[in-house]
């Protein structure tokens, strides 16, 4: 196994054995030694938070693993989700999901935030906010 350390600023692994594409699952049976395109998003704790798989006649997005990387760092950040396509959400735009109430005092704290105008809410679970 060979990592570039001084070329690009991520990791990316040949592996000449097989051993890695083996144990990610990222051969196909169908296909012999060639491995399906993937790409898996490793946190700075080593916590596998993302894997795509594209078949090899499927380019995969850098545009979408981008997004991905920014939408996993605004989450993380802040607390809150992401919506599908975020920051360009057909239906909330570029704000952020916050987790739901769980209990009636949150509730009743959100019901303030929404009358400041700090939030948005469709309901009483479904609140959302600019970053």
């Amino acid at each position: 196994m060979f990592v570039w350390q001084n070329i690009l600023p991520f990791p990316v692994i040949a592996d000449e054995l097989g051993r890695v594409s083996t144990e990610l699952g990222m051969l196909h049976e169908k296909k012999g030694t060639n491995t399906v395109r993937a790409v898996f998003i490793v946190d700075a704790s080593g916590i596998l938070r993302l894997m795509m798989y594209y078949p090899q006649e499927v380019g995969r997005s850098v545009d979408e693993v981008l997004r991905a990387v920014r939408a996993l760092q605004a989450s993380d950040a802040n607390k809150v989700a992401t919506p599908e396509n975020w920051p360009n959400n057909g239906f909330i735009g570029d704000k952020v999901i916050i987790p739901p109430a769980s209990s009636e005092a949150e509730i009743k704290a959100r019901e303030e935030s929404v009358n400041n105008g700090e939030i948005e809410c469709k309901d009483w679970w479904f609140c959302y906010k600019s970053l």
